[in-house]
């Protein structure tokens, strides 16, 4: 079986039309497929990562967004899925994440690592 990487660098995609963003929901229908699959979350994505996120309040002139994504939640429900969870270290520091409580059971990895990711998956699908 094929080892596949879906890495996310845009962050939000989707997530005004959609509760969740769509690589970390297809990321879990693959496990829950069979597939052996691993997240990488890199850029502005490593925001996924920030505890209790609560966008309850976004509107859009007099559009309110009824059901705000949980992208925090999210995660943890990929980690709790035993799936490899990984967030580039440095993308973390230079978003200010750093003293901020993040969810449990991600894997930090350094920026230099990232190849090393890539090595150990025979695909690896850019988001």
């Amino acid at each position: 079986m094929a080892k596949i990487l879906n890495i996310v660098e845009s962050a939000y995609r989707a997530t005004l039309e959609e509760q969740d963003d769509t690589v970390l929901w297809l990321t879990h229908m693959l496990k829950n497929l069979g597939a052996d699959v691993a997240l990488l979350l890199q850029g502005n994505a490593v925001c996924y990562l920030a505890k209790n996120q609560d966008p309850s309040g976004l509107r859009f002139g007099a559009t309110s967004v009824n059901h705000p994504p949980a992208l925090d939640s999210d995660v943890v429900q990929l980690v709790e899925k035993n799936i490899p969870v990984f967030a580039v270290e440095e993308d973390i520091r230079e978003r200010g994440l750093s003293d901020v409580p993040l969810v449990a059971g991600f894997k930090p990895v350094s920026q230099r690592a990232v190849a090393e990711l890539l090595d150990q998956h025979d695909q690896v699908w850019r988001w």
